[in-house]
């Protein structure tokens, strides 16, 4: 049996990862077992090391941490017929969601189980391990917003692009992780895609398919963006990165009679750096204060919104849809 070894968080608040020897994980029904070649580290990360009691409460320790894998199938459990030995794959590792709550599916170990549903092959030529581990969480968390019926409820994207729905939607944010993969995912599913990037990443995000581009920091991007969405059918915004959620709120408090009035908030309203412990409070209490705010926006203002989170995508097949489906095919082409 190989030996494994995963940096590990011991204990609440831990001040830094412990490397050391953890069990080699066995799968399931329903999972495989990779030998990681790349992982990524996410803001999410540093959240749950800082202020894990307070969004991951049900957390036990030791606990390892990490959402995007990358690397090669060593092990396949029963009911498995997707992937076979040797396969090269990306995935979603769920070790700290609540239903889960398993160290084994943590990314940050030479071995992660994963189940089957959140993992998808990686058959383009030329794309590496690297790159993939880039993708699972930034591809599950821009799906969520823009797919999940509880947030903007799009058509899902095709291969090839599903042909133009006519309809417009916001993405605020567009040069971040999960911002790249949510133009790309709107634009497969016959989405116009609107988008903010500082000014050096706005040849990015048309790259990715963005039809219009505007800097954040502009003062006038608000009234900018609301004027091009005159004579357009809205289809909703998504909300990445600090300020995103006021922002695409105003937006959409102009927008044209029809519109779907809903912001989809990716971005959780907590400090950008790592607080000191006596900062902890007042983290909460900003975090506390700002979704207060948004709440009684909504209700003054007719503005729908939630913070975006994946915990519906696999009873609603979601993961299955983007994860099987689509992402294989479209990472191919």
């Amino acid at each position: 049996m190989p030996s494994n070894h995963a940096a590990q968080l011991p204990s609440k608040l831990a001040r830094s990862l412990v490397v050391s020897e953890a069990p080699y994980p066995k799968p399931s029904k329903g999972q495989i077992v990779i030998r990681n070649s790349a992982v990524a580290i996410n803001p999410i990360d540093w959240l749950i090391q800082s202020r894990g009691d307070l969004v991951f409460p049900w957390l036990k320790y030791s606990s390892t941490l990490g959402f995007d894998a990358a690397g090669e199938v060593v092990e396949v459990g029963e009911e498995v017929s997707r992937f076979e030995v040797g396969d090269r794959v990306l995935g979603l590792c769920r070790g700290t969601e609540k239903d889960e709550n398993d160290p084994s599916q943590g990314a940050f170990q030479h071995y992660t189980v994963l189940r089957e549903n959140w993992v998808s092959h990686i058959r383009a030529l030329g794309m590496s391990f690297i790159q993939g581990a880039t993708l699972p969480l930034g591809v599950a968390a821009a799906s969520a917003a823009l797919f999940d019926s509880s947030y903007l409820g799009l058509d899902l994207p095709t291969v090839p692009a599903r042909p133009s729905t006519g309809k417009t939607v916001l993405v605020w944010g567009g040069s971040s992780s999960v911002g790249c993969c949510a133009i790309q995912l709107a634009v497969a599913a016959g989405y116009e895609v609107f988008t903010t990037a500082s000014p050096k990443n706005h040849d990015l995000v048309r790259r990715l398919g963005a039809s219009r581009v505007w800097d954040y920091n502009s003062s006038a991007v608000v009234d900018e963006i609301a004027e091009s969405l005159k004579g357009k059918v809205v289809s909703g915004a998504v909300a990445i990165g600090t300020g995103s959620g006021n922002k695409c709120m105003c937006v959409l408090e102009k927008a044209p009679k029809g519109a779907n009035k809903f912001v989809a908030m990716a971005t959780l309203p907590m400090p950008d750096s790592e607080p000191t412990r006596m900062g902890m409070v007042s983290s909460a209490a900003s975090y506390l204060t700002k979704t207060a705010t948004y709440g009684a926006r909504s209700m003054m203002n007719g503005i729908k919104w939630n913070y975006v989170s994946m915990d519906g995508m696999a009873g609603a097949g979601l993961n299955k849809q983007i994860f099987v489906d689509y992402l294989p095919e479209a990472l191919e082409s």
